[in-house]
Formats: structure tokens, C-alpha cells, sequence
């Protein structure tokens, strides 16, 4: 059964240990109190839903304001330097189709670009560019691997080796199309580079990048939150104390934070991150069951890191020279494997988009660098020495000195990059990434997820985040929303709240794709 199909089929009830399904009953006039930990997407989301059933909701946020990983202290920054696009918070709505970014994103008018058609330039280890047709060539060849082993796993997800990953898929049909080791190499490399960001073919799937960054949006989540919902600032929780009260058999939540004082709540809900979750597993008494310990050490947390280098003028952008059919200069650029740069040890690919593409008044001269593994970490050490600019620049000269049309004179006038691997808050990383299952070491991440996404009812202790979301959201904001969303519905139901409208959610998304499946065709939201 396809991971999709399990998340359709998922229960909608919640039991205890003994298999007897919960309820709780209040007092008459009695309101349950529920706390939320965060105010990042899910907890924003859980909240809100919660006080639209009726419950009362008390959100404990450790920073001075609402987001979390999707908000960015950066922002009032950009709009003052004129680089609205620029942002430490997430760029990109991955899969438009019922996607409640999508819709918010219309609400609030924010400003979108969406990729019709691949818009990129890709160099090789050496450096040197190669033949735009082979690019598209070896992408879109990728691509079709991509559907393929989508639709593979959905017919054969029972059989396939637990130690099977995608790169075996990938490696097994080149063999078959009889490629060559030079062009094997290539369209791997490629592989590699895109595998950080699992989805569908851009020709398959519209992947809007937001513009005018999730400002906007995450405006709107917090005026409607905070409108019924609660909130302390700066209050870091640093233990989460659950018992059922002796009288009722109701679970009684007691939360601590780091200046000591106490909180009592019929429920929790847990909604920091999952490399927070991996450092404060003392925070939870009684201990957290050993399968649920187990989980949250299995999934894995990924550190993606961006930088913003800043130049007098996009000299890169010449609409005179357009790599596509759109007649539009590259958006992305694509470096593979480089050997030319100090840092070859560390840089296994790194990739950039162009702000330049983007429609005004959010397009500015700057190129937004992405990285992952060991070159993050790079990065980051470089970003937090006193001549971070300097050291920055030195990083990546050797990758925007090889942009058309550069030459001495072309100097960053401003460099800013993340720093998410030193911030607590967001339990040192970006959003949890999916290694391979290993059955025989105890690693089965389907269950994993399933386990971290039940959480504990019956102990009131609750888990949401995008580490939680439906399979088809993983590690997206939209999956954080949806997240927060499912542990609030069902709350409500053990409270026989009633329900409201749900947002466009993963169950709909597993019904289109059960009819685009009968059509021959797949839709995925990607990571």
C-alpha cells in the first residue's frame, strides 16, 4: 500500500493503550484549556481551529514574535534595503493544487513567479557551461526518472528493498537506457543536487516561488490566531509534565518555563521543531515511550542554509540572450560537483536562483545561493567571524565569477546569509529530510512518522510540525499547517466539539491523485 493510500485510510478516532477509544467529558461549563508550544505554522493553525470549536487555547512562544522557521527577522531589513524577495524564511508553495499557501497567498495578494518552463544554466566539475540542449536534456531526462520511481513505489512498495533508495532507482534505469559513463556521471550529479528537493517535474506540477516573501501570509494566520487564541512571547518551555487527575481520569498537563513559574492545561500540543524534539527529550515526564524516542531519533533534520549576495547590477540577466522558449534569461544556475574551488572537499553541488527573474517591485540584483550538507556548515562558520563579508565573497566568487557576462568589477555590494544551524529555536537545522529504511536496525520512518504524528491522547500530550505532516507534505509548509490542523480536529472530536471546514488537506490531495493515477498520471506535493 502506497504511503499516500495510508494516509487516506489513517484512523479518525484516537485509542488508549488498551485499545478502548478516548473521550473526554468537562465538567458543565466547564471549556478545555489547551496549550500550545509555538507559533510557527502548525501552532498557529492547531490554535486556530481549536478556538473556532470552542476551545481555549494559551500559545508559549520562545521568540518575540509569531512563524517560527516560516517568519524571518530579516524582512523588515529587505523591504528597507528594496530586496523584498529576500528572506531567511521558506521562498517556494511546492505543489499549487489545493495547497492552503496557495489560496492564502490570493488572499493577502502576494506576489508569485511561476516556473512553466525549466529556466536554468548548468556547469559542469570543471566549470564550464554546458550545451544548454544537453541541460535540458539530462533534466528532463531526470525528471521522467522521477515519475517513474514515483509511480514504481506506489505499485511495488511492499516488495522494494528496505535498503533501496532512489539513486539505486536512478542508477538501475540509466543501465537500462544503455547511457554512457560520462553521461551517467552528469545526470546523477544532477540527481544528487535535486534530490534536496524531492518533487514533481516542474513541467508536471506548477512550484511557485513567493515573491514578495510569507510576510503577507503569515500576517494574515496571526491576526485570525491571536483574535481568540492567547499568546506569550519570549517564554521558553523547558518541561512538559503529564498525569491523568486521580478524580476524572483526565489527563492534567502541567508546562514549566525557563523562569520557573507553572502552568496547568487539559492539553498540549507540541509544535517545536524536530531537532529541538532531539535535545529535549528530557523535557518530557514521565519519559517518553520508547517508540516514540526511537522515532524522533530516526527522522532525520536537514540544515539548508541560503545566502543573499547583492551586486550593483544583475550583470548575469541579459534578456538578449534567453535560455528557453519563454524568451526569459535563466532563473537558475546549477554548479555540479566543482573541482575548481577550495572548497571542493565540501561542495559536493550548489545552486542559485536569480532575484532578477522576479516580477517588480520584488526583483533586485541578487543571486539567492542554496546549500546543504558540509557546505552549509561552511558557510555558516563563515557567516559568524567578524569579516564574514569578505569570507562569504571568497566562498562564492568562484561559482558568480562564472556567470555570463562578469568581470573584475562585478563585486557583491551586500551579502546576508542563515544561520540556522546555531539557532535553538529551530532545534539547530531547517526541516526534517527522509534517509533511507533499514527494517533490520529498527529504522522503518513510514512508522516512525505515524508514531511522532499519534503523539499520546491519552496522555494529553500532543505532537504537530511539518516532521508530522501527511506523507504528501513532509517537510513543507503546507505540511506544518495541515499538521496542526489534523491534531486540532482531533482534539475537538474527543471533546465532541463539533467541526468546521477543513482546508483543502492531504485527503483530498490522495483523492485527486487516486483519479490522476487512473489517467496515467501523478501529482505529488514535493518537499
Amino acid at each position: 500500500m502506497s504511503l499516500a493510500r495510508k494516509d487516506l485510510i489513517a484512523i479518525s478516532q484516537d485509542f488508549d493503550d488498551q485499545g478502548y477509544m478516548l473521550r473526554r467529558i468537562m465538567a458543565k461549563g466547564m471549556t478545555p484549556h489547551v496549550c500550545v508550544i509555538g507559533a510557527g505554522m502548525a501552532g498557529l493553525r492547531c490554535a486556530q481551529v481549536l478556538t473556532e470549536r470552542g476551545l481555549k487555547v494559551t500559545i508559549f512562544e520562545a521568540r518575540d514574535r509569531t512563524g517560527g522557521r516560516v517568519g524571518s527577522p530579516r524582512s523588515d531589513m529587505s523591504r528597507k534595503l528594496n530586496m523584498i524577495a529576500r528572506s531567511d524564511a521558506p521562498n517556494w508553495i511546492h505543489g499549487v493544487n489545493r495547497n492552503p499557501m496557495t489560496r492564502l497567498a490570493k488572499e493577502v495578494n502576494a506576489t508569485t513567479f511561476s516556473l512553466s518552463e525549466p529556466l536554468f544554466s548548468v556547469y559542469d566539475e570543471l566549470g564550464l557551461p554546458l550545451d544548454k540542449e544537453k541541460a535540458v536534456e539530462y533534466s528532463a531526462l531526470f525528471w521522467t526518472m522521477v515519475e517513474s520511481a514515483f509511480k514504481y513505489s506506489d505499485a511495488n512498495t511492499q516488495s522494494i528493498p528496505p535498503d533501496q533508495s532512489l539513486l539505486h532507482f536512478f542508477h538501475s534505469e540509466l543501465n537500462q537506457l544503455g547511457k554512457s559513463e560520462s553521461d551517467t556521471r552528469l545526470i546523477l550529479q544532477i540527481a544528487r543536487m535535486w534530490g534536496d528537493i524531492v518533487g514533481d517535474p516542474i513541467e508536471k506540477q506548477k512550484n511557485l516561488f513567493v515573491a514578495s516573501t510569507y510576510r503577507a501570509i503569515l500576517q494574515k494566520v496571526t491576526k485570525d490566531t491571536l483574535s481568540k487564541a492567547t499568546i506569550h512571547y519570549s517564554t521558553v518551555v523547558t518541561s512538559v509534565s503529564s498525569n491523568p487527575e486521580p478524580s476524572t481520569g483526565r489527563p492534567s498537563v502541567i508546562i514549566t518555563t525557563a523562569d520557573k513559574s507553572t502552568h496547568t492545561f487539559d492539553e498540549a500540543v507540541v509544535t517545536a521543531p524536530l531537532g529541538w524534539l532531539k535535545r529535549n527529550l528530557a523535557a518530557f515526564s514521565p519519559s517518553l515511550p520508547t517508540r516514540l524516542q526511537t522515532s524522533i531519533d530516526n527522522i532525520s533534520y536537514g540544515a539548508l542554509e541560503k545566502a543573499y549576495l547583492t551586486f550593483p547590477t544583475a550583470f548575469w540577466h541579459n534578456p538578449g540572450e534567453p535560455s528557453n522558449s519563454e524568451g526569459r534569461p535563466p532563473f537558475f544556475f546549477l554548479w555540479l560537483s566543482p573541482t575548481y574551488t577550495p572548497n571542493s572537499q565540501t561542495i559536493r553541488y550548489i545552486q542559485c536562483a536569480s532575484l532578477a527573474n522576479l516580477p517588480p517591485p520584488c526583483n533586485s540584483p541578487t543571486l539567492l545561493f542554496y546549500m546543504h550538507g558540509p557546505a552549509a556548515a561552511h558557510a555558516v562558520s563563515l557567516a559568524t567571524q567578524p569579516d564574514s563579508f569578505s569570507l562569504l565573497d571568497e566562498f562564492f566568487k568562484p561559482f558568480y565569477s562564472r556567470l555570463p557576462n562578469y568581470s573584475p568589477e562585478c563585486k557583491p555590494t551586500d551579502i546576508e546569509a542563515t544561520t540556522w544551524q546555531n539557532d535553538e529555536f529551530a532545534g539547530y537545522g531547517s526541516y526534517s529530510n527522509f534517509q533511507v529504511s533499514d527494517p533490520a536496525a529498527g529504522v522503518e520512518l513510514d512508522k516512525d512518522i505515524e508514531a511522532l504524528r499519534k503523539g499520546m491522547p491519552e496522555r494529553g500530550v500532543w505532537f504537530a510540525g511539518e516532521h508530522t505532516a501527511p506523507f504528501l507534505g513532509l517537510g513543507t509548509v503546507a505540511g506544518a499547517w495541515w499538521s496542526g490542523e489534523r491534531v486540532a480536529e482531533r482534539m475537538a472530536k474527543l471533546y465532541e466539539q463539533g467541526e468546521g471546514d477543513r482546508s483543502a488537506g492531504p485527503e483530498a490531495l490522495v483523492e485527486d491523485r487516486a483519479v490522476e493515477e487512473l489517467n496515467g498520471t501523478i501529482s505529488r506535493v514535493e518537499k
